[in-house]
């Protein structure tokens, strides 16, 4: 079964790696939306497939570090695309939380991506 809780977080960033006419070169912000997923089997005492309140204290403090700063000025964030910061909320998650299992990291309400480790 999977489980799933939402998270959100506002940052700044830029693209440094893009043409200098590109848009998204220059700073701008998101509101952005993490979902994670655990996978694991329905406890059949307590009903559940983990806490809720056990995720959240996984996620809250990497969430806390990302929010409302300049992405770009956080190491292994130098060139922070929507791809390049799952892929650094995962390293970031999954050691704290085995039944990780995917993560949707929305950039704004249309645009988004999916992550399941390597």
């Amino acid at each position: 079964m999977e489980i799933f809780k939402q998270f959100t977080f506002d940052s700044a960033h830029f693209l440094p790696n893009v043409p200098p006419d590109h848009k998204c070169r220059g700073m701008h912000g998101h509101t952005y939306r993490l979902v994670v997923y655990m996978e694991g089997e329905l406890d059949p005492a307590l009903g559940w497939v983990m806490d809720f309140a056990d995720v959240k204290r996984v996620i809250d403090p990497i969430v806390n570090s990302i929010d409302h700063q300049l992405l770009n000025q956080i190491p292994g964030l130098e060139n922070p695309t929507c791809e390049m910061i799952a892929v650094w909320l995962w390293n970031k998650i999954k050691p704290n939380l085995p039944a990780l299992c995917r993560i949707e990291l929305h950039e704004t309400p249309t645009s988004g991506v999916v992550y399941a480790g390597r």
